[in-house]
């Protein structure tokens, strides 16, 4: 629960996971990798929120450990998407503690 608190905590994560309800409308078309199907480039986050690459990489990570999103690695890339079964997994445990 505690991760999944702290990767709520923050703003920037908040946008990502919006964002990563519909990559299509919200980011560019990839030359490596399915929007859809693979994730978003971490490059491509980067960018849309303004930071450096590695700082996205730390947000993401802080996603992924909280069960938020999921990576694929693509050559040397690295492509992220929402989990949503980590993500109703996650409702379900706020739900539960709220009630």
């Amino acid at each position: 629960m505690s991760e999944i608190a702290k990767a709520l905590s923050s703003e920037r994560r908040q946008q990502i996971l919006r964002w990563l309800v519909d990559p299509v409308a919200n980011f560019p078309a990839q030359h490596t990798g399915d929007l859809e199907k693979d994730g978003v480039c971490v490059g491509y986050i980067a960018d849309k929120l303004g930071i450096a690459q590695p700082s996205a990489t730390s947000q993401m990570k802080i996603l992924q450990e909280a069960g938020l999103v999921q990576s694929t690695r693509i050559a040397q890339w690295t492509f992220y998407r929402r989990d949503e079964a980590g993500i109703a997994k996650a409702r379900s445990e706020l739900t539960a503690l709220l009630d």
